[in-house]
């Protein structure tokens, strides 16, 4: 299959601006009707799951759409039901949660660099599908994208996060030994697709090395899985200004102002 050609950059921004404008709709009547939508966002390290998670959540309300990017668990929370960390995440009515990274950890980092044991492994493959299951016969809409990049280009945004002092942080050991086990995860990966790829959960496989194709195909997708429609605002009408009725604001040299930084840029 041939490679297409990178999206240009004026026909990515007018597009990804018309979906992020049907994405404040969905989330509209994701409220209005009181929906549960869970997306999960996986893939290799340096997919680009971050940077579509920024464009999907841009515009929407952060009060009803939240991100979830756990960290490592606790000593506690590894006794713990594995899932039951992830549970108290799930949306309310009204709610969308995006899953940066998710209870598929146990399927491909934990799997591969050994911080689980093989039958943690494998009870995880039994009970994940149970447990999507469970979700979505509770009604939660589940949306599962796989983010897939080439090992160049995931070589290419390694060396350019090592030398880009604003995106050194996104580089960490776990990113560089992902290199060596190229192989491992993705053996990992095709084992996780074969057990949780289910009918009620279906993986989506987002190619992702052109990452303004990636961005405007995957937001298009999951807005063609919602039906939501139109939510006709309420009125609002703005009131006149009442009156004074005598306040005076107190001299501002009794304020600790900030330094009028954008002066110097003027000089």
């Amino acid at each position: 299959m041939s490679t297409p050609q990178r999206l240009k950059k004026s026909t990515y921004e007018a597009e990804l601006v018309r979906l992020q404008a049907e994405l404040v709709k969905m989330q509209e009547w994701v409220r209005r009707e009181g929906e549960r939508v869970v997306v999960v966002f996986e893939g290799r390290d340096a997919a680009g799951k971050g940077s579509t998670i920024k464009r999907v959540t841009e515009y929407l309300n952060p009060r009803q759409a939240r991100i979830v990017a756990l960290p490592a668990p606790t000593e506690r929370q590894r006794t713990r039901w594995y899932f039951q960390r992830y549970v108290e995440h799930l949306p309310a009515a009204g709610e969308i949660v995006l899953f940066d990274r998710s209870w598929y950890n146990r399927a491909g980092v934990e799997r591969v660099l050994g911080y689980c044991t093989p039958q943690e492994h494998q009870r995880f493959l039994r009970q994940c599908p149970i447990f999507e299951r469970m979700l979505v016969e509770d009604g939660i809409r589940l949306h599962k994208y796989w983010f897939s990049v080439s090992d160049t280009e995931q070589q290419r945004r390694f060396e350019s996060r090592l030398t880009d002092p604003m995106r050194r942080w996104k580089l960490s050991p776990t990113d560089v030994e992902s290199i060596a086990r190229w192989e491992d995860f993705s053996r990992a990966k095709d084992e996780m697709l074969v057990h949780t790829d289910i009918a009620e959960a279906r993986w989506n496989v987002v190619e992702s090395d052109d990452k303004r194709r990636s961005r405007v195909n995957m937001i298009a997708h999951l807005l063609s899985q919602v039906p939501y429609e139109q939510v006709e605002p309420a009125e609002l009408t703005l009131p006149a200004r009442p009156p004074s009725r005598g306040y005076v604001r107190p001299d501002r040299s009794l304020q600790h102002e900030v330094p009028d930084h954008a002066a110097l840029l003027e000089t």
